[in-house]
């Protein structure tokens, strides 16, 4: 099942179990454990990617993702971890049992395993953390299930802040995410308005499978060559403009170049307001002038507090 470096099987591993889309606080605890680990004990630390959501294929309900697969990788490796691509349909009909020594012993040569604490694997996820705990226990493995992880008393989970993104509390989302929600989609041509508005914009789409913000104007930044640039993004339809797609439509303050073709990071610091239709251009002009002001004092205020 996996194509393994012979230091994995040789040296074993410590093993971060979990989808981890968003990567937020609830899944660093999980994976600072694995990393502690593994540091303690000279172990590799692991982490397997599915090649497919498992609600895809159990109940073809999918959530939308909060992070690129790429740009999950990405986070992952650099935190440390050798990433194992993961052939979920190989493996859904495995029993509890089977998935430990199929996966875990056999494949992963697992020494230490941590989860959250609403794990379930196996089959129809008939195993739960407990379950795992006493059965690595039984084969010589230790298991560190991480209790939940609480902001503002509440739980944080991925389908939390799902909702938070789509009612626009950008705030918290960033919160329990323990970073600023961001995009890293291709820029593409739009219809030029911005320009001549004096306020020029990239344009990025998103892709059908991805969280879309609450539609409205939102204090933001930019990555760009490794500096971070303060901007204000509409995301939405732009009503008072006739017949326009849904985007993501972001002004950077204090650069000048062509982006067209190119990934660019942008990240949603705050909410402004909604969107709205204006009377005419001339009123939406105004409106953006207000917009950059408020959006410059947000990214400073934020800058400031870290």
């Amino acid at each position: 099942m996996f194509q393994l470096p012979e230091k994995i099987k040789n040296q074993g591993t410590a093993v971060a179990l979990g989808y981890f889309d968003g990567i937020h606080l609830g899944h660093k605890a999980v994976l600072d454990t694995a990393l502690k680990w593994a540091e303690k004990e000279n172990l590799v630390p692991v982490v397997m990617l599915f090649d497919i959501h498992p609600r895809k294929l159990i109940s073809g309900d999918v959530p939308p993702m909060l992070l690129s697969e790429e740009k999950k990788k990405e986070i992952l490796t650099e935190k440390g971890f050798t990433v194992v691509p993961f052939n979920f349909r190989e493996a859904m009909d495995y029993s509890p049992n089977e998935f430990i020594d199929r996966i875990l012993i056999d494949g992963l040569n697992a020494r230490v395993v941590s989860c959250g604490f609403d794990y379930h694997y196996g089959k129809g996820g008939r195993g739960d953390a407990k379950s795992l705990g006493d059965e690595l226990e039984r084969r010589g493995v230790k298991l560190f299930a991480e209790e939940a992880v609480l902001v503002d008393g509440e739980v944080v989970s991925s389908t939390t802040i799902r909702e938070l993104i789509s009612n626009g509390e950008i705030q918290k989302a960033n919160t329990m995410l323990g970073y600023c929600f961001s995009y890293d989609f291709t820029v593409k041509k739009g219809d030029g308005l911005g320009r001549v508005l004096g306020f020029p914009t990239i344009n990025q789409g998103f892709p059908e499978d991805f969280i879309v913000p609450r539609y409205g104007v939102y204090a933001s930044k930019v990555l760009l060559d490794n500096k971070w640039y303060p901007a204000v993004t509409n995301v939405g339809v732009r009503p008072t403009v006739a017949n326009s797609s849904m985007r993501s439509e972001t002004c950077i303050f204090d650069f000048s170049g062509d982006l067209y073709g190119k990934n660019v990071e942008v990240s949603l610091l705050r909410f402004i307001r909604d969107e709205i239709k204006f009377p005419d251009i001339d009123a939406l002009s105004a409106q953006i002038e207000k917009d950059i002001v408020t959006a410059r004092n947000v990214y400073d205020e934020v800058s400031k507090n870290g």
